[in-house]
């Protein structure tokens, strides 16, 4: 039997997708918020991952200035990427820093 190429069903008109409805727009912040990067570093390889103000729900302390970072307050979580015990004892160390605290940070064990 040859191929239908029309399509089986029309979409109803209840239908979240139906022909001629528009795709929900994109939010960019929350497409950005998960997406990890590398950096490089002379004190090592770091995962660096946004933390949106929107997903920030806890209360943390950053390790550059000591300072308490507030809910709802953007910042990064990261963690070591060439970590000696490997990449899950590296997450589980993961620290959430100011962003302003981690592009100034110095080059120091810490």
């Amino acid at each position: 039997m040859p191929r239908s190429n029309r399509p089986r069903r029309t979409g109803s008109a209840n239908s979240k997708w139906s022909r001629g409805a528009e795709a929900p727009e994109l939010d960019l912040e929350r497409a950005r918020a998960g997406i990890a990067r590398r950096e490089s570093a002379p004190d090592g390889d770091w995962i660096v991952r946004t933390m949106t103000a929107r997903n920030a729900e806890k209360n943390y302390v950053c390790p550059g200035c000591s300072m308490a970072i507030l809910p709802g307050t953007a910042h990064l979580v990261v963690w070591s990427g060439s970590h000696l015990l490997g990449d899950e004892a590296g997450l589980a160390e993961r620290r959430h820093w100011h962003n302003k605290c981690w592009t100034g940070r110095t080059y120091r064990y810490r």
